[in-house]
């Protein structure tokens, strides 16, 4: 997954909620547009659009933007941070199995979630299907275990973390299948019956989830404040030649600048493929 573009009302505020509260450093500033992330890669790109309102309630768009970090360390003083600076943006938290997640909501209403992923040798798999749950993970005792006086100070604040994956709100779950799994070539690891889908490239248990838990029966998307893009990294040319012809076999316009493609899911979702080299987490 590369970076989540949001458009934005107010860029000063939410700058300082992602890098001050979220942790995430300001990478590049250039006149509406601010790109945030960890270690030189990108992560969060907000861009202003002042004459955007937010959506209705019940639209399809941007259910959260998962940020994977890569110790248990790092995501404690992630978390400790939000606490201490903005911890009415807390929403809840959750042991997922293959993972240890909290969750936020941004100031423009945007939901986060802050991650790390146990090994992959402890996920258990049943006929290609990932075990998943979400069981109660107390955020206080998190950071008693995890939190030390070398965080707090910043031992973390430069660690890698990239976007682990992304949650769409969607119309339909069969329709979601019938782009992302059958079209864009994602391959499914978890369904929660008409309700969810999980989806993912190389073992992973998800790059990207649809659900309808807030959107059941949205159509396409009008211009809004929210989600701008969802950004895919591919490793060769090749996988984002064959992207292109499954898309364009599927019957899904797709737009080709020589060195990205571009193309909206079902609920006018942006989304751009572009090749980077580097493999699938």
């Amino acid at each position: 997954m590369g970076a989540v573009t949001l458009l934005v009302g107010d860029l000063d505020l939410m700058t300082r909620y992602y890098r001050d509260v979220v942790t995430l450093q300001v990478l590049d500033a250039a006149g509406d547009t601010v790109t945030l992330g960890r270690a030189g890669h990108p992560i969060v790109v907000l861009r202003h659009e002042p004459a955007l309102r937010h959506a209705a309630p019940g639209s399809a768009g941007l259910y959260h933007t998962a940020i994977l970090f890569e110790s248990q360390a790092a995501l404690a003083a992630a978390l400790y941070s939000v606490a201490k600076n903005a911890p009415g943006t807390f929403t809840g938290s959750a042991d997922h199995l293959v993972s240890q997640a909290f969750y936020f909501t941004d100031p423009e209403g945007n939901g986060v979630e802050l991650y790390w992923d146990r090994a992959r040798t402890e996920w258990s798999w049943t006929h290609g299907q990932v075990e998943m749950a979400t069981l109660y993970l107390d955020p206080n005792a998190f950071l008693t275990e995890h939190l030390t006086e070398e965080i707090v100070d910043g031992a973390t604040a430069h660690d890698a973390a990239t976007v682990g994956h992304v949650h769409l709100s969607v119309g339909d779950v069969a329709t979601a299948k019938a782009f992302y799994v059958d079209a864009l070539g994602f391959d499914t690891t978890a369904s929660l019956g008409n309700t969810a889908l999980f989806v993912s490239a190389g073992g992973y248990h998800h790059h990207m989830a649809m659900n309808v838990w807030e959107s059941r029966g949205a159509g396409p998307r009008m211009p809004a404040l929210g989600l701008g893009r969802v950004d895919l990294a591919l490793p060769d040319a090749d996988s984002l030649g064959a992207l292109q012809e499954r898309l364009r076999h599927h019957g899904f316009q797709v737009r080709d600048d020589g060195r990205t493609v571009s193309f909206d899911d079902p609920w006018n979702n942006l989304l751009q493929a572009s090749v980077t080299g580097g493999s699938a987490r």
